[in-house]
């Protein structure tokens, strides 16, 4: 099998983009298949999954790590999705042990309105994370969670109506 080739050279671009992750959007692993790519886009999928949204506002990130070895022969990409949730509650805390036993494929949107999926084929994992009250005032009183996915490929970009059509109203108040 040949390698691949490279098409194109790539512009330094404008000074319009910023950081952060806007919200994150879990999903059952095994409720949909991706059916659909249109230019490294996921477009369409198979299946009815409900999408869980958790708004996010500062210190949260998605970090792609890609894993080659020249002696093996092998790539992968380690999708690392780091998130802050202000504010401990009951109800979190529940369905954070949920997210921790599961394998769950996670939406990612940023604040310059682009969206990705970490563990659209494996799932991710929780490998870590806290539940923090805080020393001082103006410390975290919340959450912290890690979530790592291993796949083939970095985090494919998904089309925005992929959202919208499966996003759940079920949202907890922290709050409430």
């Amino acid at each position: 099998m040949a390698c691949l080739s490279l098409t194109s050279g790539r512009d330094l671009g404008c000074k319009n983009n910023v950081g952060g992750l806007k919200a994150v959007y879990f999903a059952e692993y095994g409720t949909f298949s991706p059916t659909t790519f249109v230019d490294g886009e996921l477009t369409v999928i198979s299946g009815d999954p409900d999408l869980f949204q958790y708004d996010l506002k500062g210190n949260s990130s998605l970090e792609t790590t890609i894993n080659s070895s020249r002696e093996n022969g092998t790539t992968f990409y380690t999708q690392t999705l780091n998130l802050t949730l202000p504010i401990l509650d009951k109800a979190t805390q529940e369905e954070i042990k949920i997210l921790a036993s599961e394998r769950p494929i996670v939406f990612v949107e940023d604040y310059n309105g682009k969206f990705y999926v970490v563990g659209l084929y494996n799932g991710s994992e929780v490998t870590g994370g806290t539940i923090v009250t805080g020393a001082a005032m103006g410390d975290l009183s919340g959450f912290t969670l890690t979530f790592e996915g291993m796949e083939t490929a970095p985090p494919f970009f998904v089309s925005e109506s992929i959202i919208t059509a499966n996003v759940s109203s079920a949202k907890i108040n922290p709050n409430a």
